[in-house]
């Protein structure tokens, strides 16, 4: 384990400086990595490191999310907070929707089995959509509009819709008695206790930090640890009650700035530092979760599929915009930050597979697809759109 560590750490930065050079997006030469070094590759990552690659890859998102609240400030959290509110359901509810009735057409298989798949694609990842909003914001690259800030807030919240309407349609699939009403109440009920959990250990942290003097590293590692142990709440009561727990750690990073800000700025800096070997491992272990050949088999309709929920995703997001003061441009940097997919289609894709589902390995299939198709191509257009929509501040 100890070796296959040290090569996904080496070659991870030497793909992420090539790419980087090739003026690409780092994370998709580590995405590329992945697949080369994974089972569906050439089989160089320890078993061992496969296991806890979960585990992995939730630490490496919780340190970027942590860093993304500790970015978020209030005066611009309250100008985008509607816009960002419908961005993170409209968007995935329009592809969600769309992929339903189309795959259900187009696959022959049932509305339920659309369903499961449509919600499954319908997921933002926000393991590629955060870390170049966070680069955005840093620069003062659309801040004056909170452009950034609306992606960050959208995909941190997209996820709890998508998968919570993805586990309806799984509910009625395997013939549990599914309370559609109460599902839908899950998910404001979700976010609310998700913030709510956040405020709560951000202010516990804001207490400890200001009574008790340690070193900043310290303060760090308490506040991954804190992170980690409010995400692991959600897993404890996922059975008896729904939590964001994500969406809450980024609440804790946002309580800290507002309550804290000299040591949350003081923070961040050290996050940045944890956040290389951590972008490594996650970009790394995310793309060897992909199977290309499952991936070929879904065919030219899987393609056809994704393409049309994109189409439709992209409507959503013009949808969630009206009203705002953003201009054509912006709107569309909007719209191609919102193509990623990766994090969700990775952990979901077999889930309907394992449920017994007839058609689990077409949906496998098409998760799979969408990975990669829409994880290097969103990685680009955001880099590329960023730099030529986005105005300097």
């Amino acid at each position: 384990m100890a070796m296959s560590l040290a090569i996904i750490i080496i070659l991870g930065l030497v793909f992420n400086k090539l790419f980087e050079t090739l003026k690409l997006p780092g994370l998709l030469g580590m995405l590329i990595l992945g697949v080369l070094l994974g089972p569906y590759g050439t089989n160089l990552i320890s078993p061992d490191i496969l296991k806890i690659s979960p585990d992995l890859r939730k630490i490496a998102l919780i340190i970027i999310l942590l860093r993304a609240g500790l970015g978020i400030k209030k005066d611009t959290l309250n100008k985008v907070g509607v816009p960002a509110l419908k961005m993170s359901c409209i968007p995935g509810i329009f592809e969600g929707l769309s992929i339903m009735f189309i795959a259900s057409y187009v696959l022959g298989i049932s509305k339920i089995e659309a369903g499961m798949l449509g919600f499954i694609i319908a997921a933002v990842s926000p393991a590629v959509v955060v870390p170049p909003m966070l680069k955005f914001i840093s620069r003062g690259k659309g801040e004056k509009k909170g452009i950034p800030t609306i992606i960050l807030a959208g995909a941190s919240i997209d996820d709890v819709f998508a998968i919570t309407i993805f586990s309806t349609f799984l509910g009625l699939y395997s013939g549990k008695n599914v309370n559609i009403p109460m599902k839908i109440l899950d998910i404001p009920i979700s976010i609310l206790l998700g913030i709510a959990l956040g405020v709560i250990v951000g202010i516990i942290l804001t207490l400890i930090f200001k009574k008790y003097h340690m070193r900043d590293t310290k303060k760090t590692f308490i506040l991954i640890a804190a992170a980690i142990m409010l995400t692991g709440v959600e897993d404890v009561f996922k059975e008896i009650v729904p939590i964001a727990s994500l969406l809450g750690v980024m609440t804790i990073g946002f309580i800290l700035l507002e309550k804290y800000s000299k040591v949350a700025n003081r923070l961040s800096l050290k996050l940045n530092k944890v956040w290389v070997i951590a972008e490594i491992l996650l970009f790394v272990l995310v793309g060897a979760q992909v199977n290309i050949y499952v991936a070929v088999s879904s065919g030219v309709l899987g393609l056809i599929i994704i393409l049309l929920g994109l189409v439709a995703r992209s409507i959503g997001v013009l949808v969630s915009l009206m009203g705002t003061d953003l201009n054509a441009k912006e709107r569309l940097f909007c719209v191609i930050s919102y193509i990623p997919k990766a994090t969700v289609q990775a952990a979901m894709g077999a889930v309907p597979l394992a449920a017994g589902v007839k058609s689990g390995e077409v949906i496998l299939a098409i998760a799979v697809l969408s990975i990669f198709i829409t994880a290097p191509l969103g990685a680009i257009g955001i880099k590329i759109s960023g730099e030529k929509l986005l105005p300097e501040d």
